[in-house]
Order: C-alpha cells, then structure tokens, then sequence
C-alpha cells in the first residue's frame, strides 16, 4: 500500500511506542518522515531503525526548541505535508492530592506541545494544504480515577482539533484527533500497579472485561495513517475513539 506516497511527515514524541509505529508504518506507505523525541538516544535509534529521513529532536514545551525542530524538519524533507502530535506524559494520582507542579507539567506536554507544534508547522502546511493528527485518548472522553489531569489534558486536546480544524478549514488543512483506549505501551505498564491499588482488579481482568484486549501502538498507527491519507480528504474537526468498546459500555 502507497497512500502515502511522498507525502512529507514529521511526528513527535516518536522514540518508541505509538509515535514510532506510526512513523514505521507511515514509511512502509511511501511517506518520507522526520523523527522527534526528547530522548535524542531513543530517537536516533528509532530512526535508524525504521529507516526514517533524519532527526529533528526537541522537548515539546520550549517553543523555541519547537520551531527550530520543525524548521528542520521541513528543511530535510523540502516542506511538509502532515504533522503528528504524538508526544505526551501521564501522571497518576488522585486530582486533589496532585501538586501543583505537576498538574503545570502535564498540561505543558499534553496541550502546550500540540499547540506550539501547530503553530510552528501551519506556514509549511498551509503551502501544502497538509494536515495534523493529533494523539489524543479515550481519556479525553471520559473520567478515570487517578487520571483526572490526563484526563483533562485530553479532552483539551480534542478542543484544540476542533478549533483548529474550523478555522484552518478554509485554507485547505485538515485537523483530526485519534483517541485511544489503553494500549500495550510503557505508558500504561506504569499505571498498571496504581490501576491495581485502586480498583482491587487485576489490570488484565479490567482490560478484558471493558475493552477485550490492550490496543497496539499498531491498531493507533492504523487510524492514524488513515486521517493523513487522501482518503480521509473531506474528514476534519473529528476525533476518532478506537477502544475495544470500553466508552460505550455502561457496565
């Protein structure tokens, strides 16, 4: 499959997990894609292994690392096409008792990051009439114990999608968000123990009996390959859940 022949790729956070199946999958499509992480090892691991077209590393939050980094990347690949937000944190605790600080740092990854990406990258995607995926979560639908300001870091999000979506809608460049539900990732293996501690469920009985089976950083970089492909031409303002089932049930 080329649906995404040529087409020129820059994804954050994409080291490893999600945003390295993503980047690996879009450059078995045909696409050209720079690699970012804030772990300048993982990312140069990643890109030499998936066969990516260089590295543009950067620490999502700093907005002048953030425009350097996609001005590189639009450097390497000769302008850009798609951006994909993909670079995010968790924390794990009850709202109330999360420090300040902390509450500041997620929200400086999971929406400041996005934000200062599309900001940088609009100019190269409106030549292109290009567009953004960005990694939200099923999270950003929904409540979840000791996950309250990923929660809400995630339902900001979907916010900025839309937004964006509407009002670079008539230049041509469309925005969507991809959400979704708990993954085989390191990520989740860290929540594992406090899912555990909270709910008094073993994690994979939780997972088998709300969403079957852990999604795959596969199964994400599906969706996400999809929404950046011409087939997706006349979808934008979206956010698609994919979750094994686990919103849409009540019990």
């Amino acid at each position: 499959m080329t649906e995404l022949e040529g087409k020129r790729v820059f994804v954050t956070g994409s080291g490893a997990g999600i945003g390295k199946a993503i980047s690996q999958l879009f450059i078995e499509r045909g696409a050209r894609v720079v690699v970012s992480d804030i772990d300048e090892a993982s990312a140069a691991k990643a890109a030499e292994e998936i066969g990516a077209a260089g590295v543009a590393n950067c620490d999502v939050t700093d907005e002048g690392q953030v425009n350097a980094a996609v001005a590189q990347a639009v450097e390497i690949l000769g302008g850009l096409d798609i951006l994909v937000n993909n670079a995010g944190i968790e924390i794990s605790s009850p709202l109330l008792q999360q420090s300040t600080e902390s509450f500041d740092k997620i929200y400086a990854v999971n929406v400041r990051g996005p934000f200062l990406a599309m900001k940088a990258a609009i100019g190269a995607l409106v030549e292109s009439k290009g567009n953004i995926v960005n990694i939200s979560s099923v999270a950003g639908v929904g409540g979840s114990p000791l996950l309250g300001s990923y929660c809400a870091t995630k339902a900001a999000l979907i916010q900025l999608t839309r937004v964006a979506a509407v009002e670079m809608r008539p230049a041509g460049v469309r925005v969507n968000a991809v959400c979704p539900g708990f993954a085989d990732t390191a990520m989740v293996e860290r929540l594992v123990p406090d899912f555990e501690a909270a709910t008094q469920v073993p994690f994979r009985d939780l997972v088998a009996a709300k969403q079957g089976r852990l999604g795959t950083p596969e199964d994400i970089a599906e969706v996400a390959a999809f929404l950046a492909s011409d087939r997706a031409s006349w979808i934008t303002g979206s956010h698609y859940i994919l979750d094994g089932g686990l919103s849409a049930s009540l019990v």
